[in-house]
């Protein structure tokens, strides 16, 4: 049942026989999380890539204010890491914990490895990870120097249109690098609109 979600995204860009998913399956670990569990501290090493089968993360770092900064929301499919402090073996510059209950599968460094020799084909299928992710990195790091508020926000509930049931409005805030006030203000002009 936990890996369910990791096959069905698997298959999505690579084919997988019935034995080559009983071997990624050895590879990885099981972790549950509570609501605010944190999965990685910033300044710890993060050893794991972690595949959310349920539930929501958000990977964030906190300025010399206590402001917290969201750089990234995984739910269900997705991954998130400290990817750096992963591949590099150097201390976290973000922290991870759960916005929901999640159980996710972990995958460690040596594990990562071995998974990329057993199974040839999860090496393409990171590639395509990767280059997915660095599209999106850009697309946002665009919209983020380029769209108004509003557009950032239109933006992102177009994307992800349960993300407002899912997520408080603060974590959105956090996330658009807006103020909660700013999300207010356009919910309330985007209702009297319609």
């Amino acid at each position: 049942m936990m890996f369910n979600e990791l096959f069905q995204q698997l298959e999505e860009k690579i084919k997988l026989s019935e034995k080559e998913k009983n071997c990624i399956a050895s590879f990885f670990e099981i972790k549950k999380l509570r609501k605010k569990q944190l999965l990685l501290q910033e300044n710890d090493y993060c050893k794991n890539l972690a595949f959310v089968s349920k539930g929501a993360l958000k990977s964030y770092t906190i300025d010399d204010k206590g402001q917290e900064h969201i750089s990234f929301l995984a739910w269900e499919g997705w991954w998130v890491s400290d990817f750096k402090s992963f591949i590099c073996d150097e201390k976290a510059i973000l922290s991870i914990d759960a916005i929901e209950d999640s159980a996710l599968l972990l995958l460690s460094r040596s594990n990562y490895e071995k998974l990329l020799i057993e199974v040839p084909s999860m090496e393409r299928y990171f590639r395509i990870l990767y280059q997915n992710s660095l599209i999106t990195k850009d697309r946002r790091l665009i919209s983020s120097n380029t769209y108004t508020a509003e557009e950032k926000y239109l933006q992102l509930i177009k994307m992800y249109p349960f993300i407002s049931q899912r997520i408080s409005q603060n974590l959105i805030a956090s996330y658009l690098g807006l103020s909660p006030e700013t999300i207010s203000r356009i919910k309330k002009n985007l209702h009297k609109d319609n």
